[in-house]
């Protein structure tokens, strides 16, 4: 008798030991879990969360612009209005003078940019606006 099962290939997991300084970040500092987080709020995180991008996390620094978590929360639910439309890169301008381009598609801040530094500014490769 032949054996028809179908196996699948994969890999052990490594664990996970804090401080440990072999494994690279998956994602940006200001998105990474506290210790003592439980796997639903990690992954709660990672499924509504906002990831921004190493040049984003350098003008978000250069410019000493904060968000607070209800500011995440507006900006993760116009990246959900966005993608409801079908936009891939969008510029959502918040009410405080922010503004974000913003790949639609991976959740993913690109660029952002503080009332006074955005007069004057022209945002390409964007197909969608929006104004929260």
């Amino acid at each position: 008798m032949s054996d028809n099962r179908i196996y699948q290939p994969y890999q052990p997991l490594t664990p996970i030991v804090p401080g440990s300084s072999s494994q690279k970040p998956a994602r940006a500092a200001a998105n990474q879990p506290a210790v003592g987080t439980s796997f639903n709020q990690i992954l709660d995180q990672e499924l509504a969360g906002v990831t921004f991008s190493k040049h984003a996390l350098q003008r978000l620094n250069s410019r000493k612009i904060q968000l607070d978590s209800s500011q995440l929360n507006q900006l993760s639910q116009a990246i959900d209005k966005a993608a409801q439309k079908g936009a891939k890169e969008s510029l959502i301008i918040m009410d405080n003078n922010l503004a974000f381009v913003v790949s639609v598609k991976n959740k993913t801040v690109i660029t952002a940019v503080d009332g006074a530094s955005g007069t004057g500014n022209v945002f390409t490769n964007i197909d969608s606006a929006v104004i929260i």
